[in-house]
């Protein structure tokens, strides 16, 4: 009898014990599975949230994650069950004192590693009577896109000032100086320079904000890249007889790409007009074509005396200039290789760069190939563009007397 009874008493605790493990594990499981439809959310609230087309997160009255969507896990506001950023917790810990709506707009570290930031307009508010809801939008490209229009409008006013203050200055000196004619030709020789380079500016804004709203895909067709070489390297004779700078081509594309030939003609003209303002004089301009696993490749190679890694890194920017006093002295805007990015993405394709202080720079523009290369029979033969002296003409490939570049960097598509 007293065995039974033992075994009774034992029976008992393990039940007792049973269920209160069962509930504690329930518990658990309601606030810690974040899709879980045991979390008793208000009724319809899953449903709204469900469209509401932003990301959201759901957290309990400590703070814990019980509903949170692919959104809220892709910018990295929640890692497992827990809201990663101090300041979405300081914002619920408001709305949780405070009972009202609170809505800010934060620059968050995307991840645990590297320096990379999102920028979300949170909204957090009461859900029910124990839960706090936070609504993010991502609004990082609306942001940098306002940051940009912003700064290209202030750099157009001071580069635009630059110019306009000058030929006033000049003017005023010429009507000071009407009976001293070796000063009027002086300041008349300015005041060229000065037209010259308030044209030019203006030419490259116009044509900057023309590649912006422009599109190949509708007014595109099959281009000869060959012809856009032999054009770009004819309109760039001047510059380079006036430095004794020889254009030496080295290859050629078999095919075609589908594109808009005015834009890649200005593209690649910048690229060589480039490599001609950095070249010392008496050198020459190296341009190279290949076509490789369905890329067409254009590499410009200068001899100047290369990039730094940092000038590398914002080479590509509006209005960044290497060297500024020379630029404005050799007369450079700072549009020339924003406009041959814009042109490279417009054309799906991309443009590189290799430089090492001493030793240069290339600039590598990559096109895709037109699928069908058929259409390449109904284009004209492209004249040859080789300039410069004859015994260059029959050079090799530029492709193999420039410096490789396997680790050439991406400038995408962006500014």
């Amino acid at each position: 009898m007293l065995i039974g009874l033992l075994a009774g008493l034992v029976g008992l605790a393990l039940g007792t014990f049973g269920v209160l493990a069962y509930r504690v594990s329930e518990k658990q499981r309601q606030i810690l599975d974040v899709g879980s439809d045991e979390v008793s959310l208000p009724a319809g609230a899953a449903e709204v949230l469900a469209v509401v087309g932003r990301a959201f997160v759901v957290v309990d009255a400590v703070d814990g994650v019980v509903r949170a969507s692919p959104a809220a896990y892709a910018y990295g506001l929640v890692r497992g069950h827990t809201v990663v950023h101090k300041e979405l917790l300081d914002m619920t810990a408001g709305v949780r004192r405070d009972g009202v709506i609170l809505e800010k707009q934060l620059e968050l570290p995307r991840g645990p590693l590297g320096q990379g930031t999102i920028i979300v307009q949170v909204r957090a508010a009461v859900l029910g009577e124990e839960y706090i809801l936070l609504l993010a939008d991502d609004r990082t490209e609306i942001t940098r896109t306002e940051e940009i229009r912003n700064d290209f409008v202030a750099n157009v006013s001071h580069e635009l000032k630059t110019p306009v203050g000058a030929i006033s200055l000049l003017a005023e000196a010429l009507e000071s100086s009407a009976d001293d004619e070796l000063a009027v030709r002086r300041f008349a020789k300015r005041m060229h320079k000065e037209s010259g380079r308030l044209a030019a500016l203006v030419q490259d804004i116009i044509e900057l904000s023309r590649l912006q709203g422009a599109s190949v895909t509708q007014q595109g067709g099959p281009v000869d890249v060959n012809a856009v070489i032999a054009e770009a390297v004819d309109r760039s004779q001047l510059p380079a007889e006036s430095k004794n700078i020889s254009i030496v081509v080295g290859g050629r594309a078999e095919g075609t790409v589908f594109g808009d030939q005015d834009l890649l003609v200005t593209a690649l003209r910048n690229l060589i007009d480039n490599a001609i303002r950095y070249s010392p004089p008496n050198t020459r301009v190296g341009i190279g074509v290949r076509t490789k696993d369905g890329l067409v490749s254009i590499s410009v190679t200068d001899q100047g005396e290369g990039l730094s890694a940092e000038d590398q890194e914002r080479v590509f920017e509006r209005f960044y200039r290497v060297d500024s006093a020379r630029s404005r002295h050799t007369g450079g805007t700072g549009l020339g290789l924003s406009i041959v990015k814009h042109v490279a993405s417009n054309h799906g394709g991309e443009v590189t760069l290799w430089s090492q202080p001493g030793h240069g720079s290339t600039f590598t523009l990559r096109l895709p190939e037109m699928e069908g290369q058929e259409t390449a029979e109904l284009l004209p033969p492209a004249p040859e563009a080789v300039s410069g002296p004859p015994e260059l003409a029959n050079a090799e490939s530029t492709e193999k007397r420039v410096p490789s570049a396997p680790g050439a960097k991406k400038r995408g598509a962006s500014a």
